[in-house]
């Protein structure tokens, strides 16, 4: 009987224990993670006004439900928990699906002043991250600046725009809420470094932004104007063409009677955030200008953006798991169709699928193929794998040695634990921000035993 751990309990994480589940009858399956609750940045990324793609959460629970799938919540895996080593001790393989962590940064002066943050730090805040700080992003913030133009940036211009009435159905911790409600940001900019041919997110999140109540949406017709396909975009790809087209329809001035206006900018590049007060208080951004190769080059001349609050968004990194090799260029696991190289061999028993082996590239559904392939792999080296004896049961050992994991039944408990939060608000479901709560929410479940 094949045993696998899991590390990780995202879509790569789900979708490696399904594919184990049905192309090996008897393969049992542990899926564990850091945090007390499954489902990674289906939970914890996506936004909460996007219920659709948070219901993919139905698909993740069904895995996690299957018979022969468990899972283990609240425990690290690395040099704060549980060693590599040790899983690949107690199970016959160890499959890391533990994404890409990092944010990237600019590496520009002024890049840690008070107000300037990741867009994944402000994301985990408003998704009640247990590990997010409730830093007072809004405090005090009159205009913003987000910088990046992919979905990530559009998602934290949405939320930074949104009104309560809109919110308030959704998931999203009441502290949170209520910042946002006695938000006094008016003037959004959300500025990329090429033109808007070039942007990277989609037109259905581009679009969201025109719906918006009390809310103008403006395109920077001189901006725009610097790009060559702006003009006719009838070349360019579908998506990009799509893109170009709604954003063209922004180019007029904006209605006045709106109370907040998102500026959409292009061809600017941060160069160096300036410090007001204490804090930051504007970006100062070069402009730029096409260098014909698909690229931008500087033109020395540069232009202040006000801001008090400043979010980053251009992309993440992977960050070296414990105990695996790494490829820093890359930002990934070296590997062989999902299997982990050391020093360019095969190492037996370890794995890896999702951002950490192809980078922070895809959609949530590109995770499937991605993990279809890495499981093909174990499945190909399981007869060698399961000559090894293991324990019967890996969990008694891992308890033994300290480890007191968050079983399905906690997982459970929070979930009501939650519900009766939202309604004690006049909400619907309402997530626990603190690891705290979660641990005391999922204790009452008891010593619930679980299956396998």
């Amino acid at each position: 009987m094949l045993r696998v751990a899991v590390v990780g309990s995202g879509p790569s994480g789900c979708y490696t224990a399904q594919h184990l589940v049905q192309l090996d009858p008897g393969a049992r399956v542990d899926v564990l993670d850091r945090l007390p609750c499954p489902y990674g940045l289906v939970r914890y990324g996506v936004a909460p006004d996007h219920e659709k793609i948070k219901s993919l959460q139905n698909g993740l629970r069904t895995v996690l439900e299957h018979e022969r799938v468990r899972f283990l919540g609240a425990v690290p895996v690395g040099p704060d928990g549980v060693p590599a080593a040790r899983l690949r001790e107690l199970y016959h393989a160890v499959v890391f699906c533990v994404g890409a962590a990092a944010d990237r940064r600019l590496d520009v002066p002024g890049e840690d002043l008070p107000g300037s943050w990741s867009a994944t730090e402000f994301v985990s805040w408003y998704s009640a991250h247990p590990d997010a700080a409730d830093a007072g992003f809004l405090r005090g913030v009159r205009s913003a600046v987000v910088v990046g133009v992919g979905n990530v940036a559009v998602d934290v211009t949405r939320m930074l725009a949104r009104g309560t009435r809109e919110l308030r159905p959704t998931d999203m911790p009441h502290a949170a809420l209520t910042a946002l409600a006695a938000s006094g940001v008016t003037r959004i900019h959300m500025v990329g470094r090429r033109g808007p041919s070039q942007a990277r997110f989609t037109t259905k999140e581009l679009r969201e932004l025109g719906t918006l109540p009390d809310t103008a949406v403006q395109a920077d017709a001189d901006d725009a104007a610097l790009d060559p396909a702006f003009a006719d975009p009838s070349g360019l790809p579908p998506l990009r063409r799509r893109n170009v087209e709604v954003l063209r329809g922004w180019t007029a001035p904006p209605r006045p009677d709106a109370r907040r206006l998102i500026r959409l900018r292009f061809f600017l590049r941060p160069v160096e955030l300036l410090a007001r007060n204490g804090r930051v208080g504007a970006v100062r951004f070069e402009r730029t200008v096409p260098d014909g190769s698909g690229g931008v080059t500087g033109t020395g001349r540069f232009e202040d953006i006000e801001g008090q609050l400043v979010l980053r968004s251009v992309g993440y990194r992977g960050v070296p798991p414990a105990g695996l090799p790494f490829d820093a260029a890359t930002g990934t696991v070296p590997h062989l169709a999902g299997r982990v190289l050391r020093g360019g061999a095969v190492a037996p028993g370890e794995y890896v699928a999702g951002w950490i082996k192809r980078g922070p590239t895809g959609v949530i559904g590109t995770n499937r193929s991605c993990a279809k392939e890495t499981v093909t792999s174990l499945l190909e080296d399981a007869p060698s794998l399961t000559s090894r004896p293991l324990p019967a049961d890996p969990l008694p050992a891992l308890r033994a040695e300290g480890v007191d994991p968050v079983l399905w039944p906690g997982w459970q408990s929070i979930e009501r634990t939650e519900s009766r939060l939202g309604a004690s608000l006049g909400r619907g479901v309402v997530k626990l921000a603190d690891w705290p709560s979660l641990l005391a929410a999922a204790g009452e479940a008891g010593d619930a035993v679980t299956r396998l």
